[in-house]
């Protein structure tokens, strides 16, 4: 199984589509329509997609999640299901992209593949599948320190749930809420009066003049947000968004805020936010803005670091530096998916990413790979997703559309 290489995405896979695989039989593939009613309705938004065909169900009291299947996927699946080589059409329909399509569901264990007499999916899988298996000491010193560290704690919490999983590696590196702090920002008034926004503020007449503010709802609590009336009505569909996140510590909010929007004054940023209450200026990403071009949020970054050189930073896990910046980091809009249901929260660039990790992680803990610690092969996984895990960046082929199974559990 040595073959040739595909470097589809930057990342080194073993030619694989001539070994044998079988269907998974842990999962139960079921057909939408022969779900309970009560299934059915919470996944009904799933038959939008014409290609949706049902769902992988997961052994009752595991701690997996159904995934969303194509009908392709099925197909090869019930062709599977005795063990055997990939079928004639999987390669020509699937063409270049086949050896990594076929690799991702074996990783996700959905299909396994045979070595020695016995098949493997998942981290057990791992060294069939990489042509060049990354080793712990390249791996470690390669990955951002903050995020390196969230990724061991999180595997330290011996967590089964990915949902609660993400959740810890999403709120990694925040300032836990003091006395000090409850007293000093009890609610929303005082955060506007600390930041200068509030009437009559100092900051007031700058966002008046170039900025609408959005008004509360329930997608926006937790943040002020600030709109630009010329850029909102720019924008196009399917293009790409990138959001500059700037972390000072607490303390400096202020101060950070106030270069924030004197910078944004003539910039082509066209939203931003900030966090409004106690926990939100205690999260990692307490200011965020939005762009439409990486140029434009490189330029205002650039710009923003100039006035904040001796700012002490606090840093967000999960984002790219700007320039090695500690305090200035960056993320784009995560790619659309048609497994998503519309109860379903909204990813952002960040939950995106802890998302999968989480339940790459948890899955890697149930293969119990020795060699190969449950952190290490979630990067490795995100990488599939054309995600460069040493600088948190996305790569060449990020965003396209993907027929692999998607995750359904809970939001």
């Amino acid at each position: 199984m040595e073959g040739d290489r595909d470097k589809t995405g930057g990342v080194p896979l073993r030619d694989i589509l001539a070994a044998n695989f079988c269907a998974n039989r842990d999962y139960r593939l079921v057909l939408f329509d022969r779900l309970p009613p009560d299934q059915q309705e919470v996944l009904r938004d799933l038959t939008k997609d014409p290609e949706f065909y049902g769902v992988l169900l997961p052994p009752e009291g595991s701690s997996r999640k159904a995934k969303s299947v194509c009908q392709s996927t099925a197909l090869l699946l019930f062709t599977l299901m005795e063990p055997g080589p990939l079928p004639a059409y999987v390669p020509s329909t699937l063409g270049a992209t086949a050896n990594q399509a076929i690799a991702e569901l074996v990783l996700d264990e959905v299909l396994m593949i045979e070595h020695e007499g016995r098949f493997v999916c998942g981290s057990a899988a791992y060294e069939l599948l990489y042509s060049e298996p990354r080793s712990e000491s390249s791996t470690c010193a390669a990955a951002a320190d903050l995020t390196r560290a969230a990724l061991e704690y999180a595997q330290s919490l011996d967590l089964d749930d990915s949902n609660l999983l993400s959740a810890r590696l999403y709120a990694y590196n925040r300032v836990p809420l003091s006395p000090r702090w409850k007293r000093l920002l009890p609610n929303r008034e005082a955060v506007a009066r600390w930041l200068g926004i509030e009437s009559g503020g100092a900051l007031r007449p700058l966002l008046e003049e170039r900025w609408d503010r959005v008004r509360v709802t329930a997608q926006s609590e937790g943040w002020f947000q600030w709109t630009s009336p010329e850029k909102r009505a720019s924008s196009e569909a399917g293009e790409t968004g990138y959001k500059l996140y700037v972390s000072p510590m607490p303390d400096h909010t202020p101060d950070a805020f106030k270069a924030v929007v004197e910078c944004l004054a003539d910039s082509d940023a066209y939203h931003f936010k900030v966090g409004d209450d106690a926990y939100g200026l205690l999260r990692p990403d307490k200011i965020v803005i939005y762009f439409r071009s990486f140029a434009a949020l490189e330029e205002t970054g650039r710009r923003i670091a100039a006035r904040l050189v001796d700012c002490p930073a606090q840093g967000v896990p999960f984002a790219a530096a700007l320039d090695g910046s500690d305090l200035l980091s960056w993320g784009v809009d995560p790619p659309r998916q048609s497994g998503v249901l519309a109860w379903q929260e909204r990813e952002s660039w960040r939950l995106w990413i802890t998302n999968r990790v989480a339940v790459a992680m948890v899955a890697a803990k149930q293969s119990q790979n020795a060699r190969l610690a449950p952190w290490r092969f979630a990067l490795e996984r995100l990488r599939l997703d054309a995600i460069d895990t040493d600088t948190w960046t996305p790569m060449a082929g990020f965003g396209r559309s993907a027929a692999h199974p998607v995750a359904v559990g809970e939001s």
